[in-house]
């Protein structure tokens, strides 16, 4: 391959070694889908897998769910707190939501400090909103950390992540830790009725108002999937149910039968989490600019771009960010200006034509692999639940990956055209907002009528 020219004849060269190298073909989608049935076979009945398979121990909404709840949704420093209201028709309402920014002394102090922290701010935000001390009320809590989950209302603390490290939580039911700091902070109406799952959150708030909806993805920063399984086919639970269905969080990040790259070898390698998280790694917002990145060090390296100029924007690991991308594939101008003012900003001047047009390829070929992954795995559990494609299926993503990136959603219903035919048209890809809060509440609402 001819390196140190910038002539068009090599740029052409290594472009076409780049769009194979990450090239998705059909049969690499087939083959994706026969590999995840198989590892989430492996996950639910309880033998090692990349897909985990995780029970949610709750099926999906009704519709009819009613009454008021309180959401708490802890997924880092900053956490909110919900009013949130169903109607029992479908229809959901935040009546009134607060941030609190959790300190440094709680964080990392003792699982008191952080839980009488968190039961403060719920105290504060019930007396700002008149919310009643003496109505009894249900709270659904979204943990996003890892959590071994054992029941609707109980989940073990793995480990910490983001920063925290209080004392005393890690082995330790997150639900009994805030249900004993409600009681401490004089909050006896308040009980936790359910812990949640985003994932999950975003497929109950959207099957909540549509039916339809059976699968609940998340394509932001990071990504996840779930579904309702039959309870029949989770071989590995051992309790004791009522429920003909149940949601399974799959934890699909971490799915391993993928096709990589050099580049996405040296990812892998930089990682805390060496050999996990595959599939994340080659689809998700965090790193598909660090992907771009390593490509354009690459290139520049071989003099193909950006020739004799020594720029800061692609030096750092994971500072070129995602959405940076995002503004320059979504450049359409006749000049590609918007990706000129872009690198002018960043201190990339006088750019030829050619170099913009090389970045602005790199960025598809890179957003396009990733797309059709997103819709191979979609395919995979539709095909899972439904072989034949006879039913209507709603798919509730949540993410600025699908929400924001140009021509995400067409990429990935392009594959459906491919493996599905006329048949496509009945899987709908619809944004799902706020699993963690209003979903959160659906499933607090489901756990209470579960009771009654």
């Amino acid at each position: 391959m001819a390196t140190n020219t910038n002539s068009p004849i090599a740029c052409k060269e290594f472009e076409n070694y780049l769009k194979k190298l990450f090239r998705i073909s059909n049969e690499d989608i087939k083959m994706l889908i026969k590999d995840f049935h198989s590892e989430m076979k492996k996950g639910l009945s309880g033998y090692e897998s990349s897909l985990k398979m995780i029970p949610a121990f709750v099926d999906r909404p009704k519709g009819n769910e009613k009454g008021k709840f309180i959401a708490l949704d802890l997924g880092g420093t900053n956490f909110r707190v919900l009013e949130v209201e169903l109607d029992g028709k479908g229809n959901s309402s935040v009546l009134a939501v607060s941030k609190f920014v959790i300190t440094k002394n709680a964080m990392q102090g003792s699982a008191d400090q952080l839980f009488d922290f968190i039961a403060e701010s719920i105290k504060s935000f019930m007396l700002e909103n008149s919310i009643s001390c003496d109505e009894k009320i249900e709270l659904a809590f979204t943990f996003s950390f890892p959590v071994e989950q054992t029941n609707i209302a109980a989940g073990t603390l793995i480990v910490w992540t983001k920063g925290f490290t209080a004392k005393g939580v890690v082995g330790e039911d997150v639900v009994i830790i805030l249900n004993e700091a409600l009681k401490r902070k004089g909050i006896s109406n308040v009980r936790v009725a359910a812990l949640a799952n985003d994932t999950v959150g975003t497929l109950v708030a959207k099957s909540y108002t549509d039916t339809s909806c059976d699968i609940g993805v998340i394509l932001g920063t990071g990504t996840n999937a779930c579904y309702p399984e039959k309870m029949s086919n989770i071989t590995k639970w051992r309790g004791i149910s009522k429920k003909e269905n149940m949601i399974i969080n799959m934890e699909w990040g971490n799915f391993d039968k993928l096709p990589i790259t050099t580049y996405d070898k040296d990812i892998d390698k930089a990682s805390p989490n060496i050999g996990r998280q595959r599939l994340e790694k080659l689809v998700s917002g965090m790193y598909l600019g660090e992907i771009l990145r390593l490509v354009v060090n690459d290139l520049m390296k071989r003099d193909l771009i950006f020739k004799d100029l020594n720029t800061k924007l692609f030096c750092s690991s994971y500072d070129f960010l995602t959405e940076y991308m995002s503004l320059i594939e979504g450049d359409d101008s006749e000049n590609l200006g918007k990706i000129e003012v872009f690198l002018i900003e960043h201190g990339i001047a006088n750019i030829n034509m050619q170099s913009k047009i090389l970045l602005k390829k790199i960025c598809n070929l890179i957003s396009t692999r990733s797309a059709r992954i997103s819709a191979a795995a979609i395919s995979a559990i539709v095909m899972w639940m439904d072989p034949e494609l006879k039913k209507k299926h709603t798919v509730g993503i949540d993410g600025t990956l699908f929400e924001k990136y140009p021509n995400y959603k067409s990429v990935m219903e392009e594959v459906f055209v491919e493996l599905f035919n006329k048949n496509a048209k009945k899987i709908s890809l619809e944004p799902a907002k706020d699993g963690s809060g209003i979903g959160a509440a659906i499933i607090a609402a489901v756990a209470a009528s579960s009771e009654k």
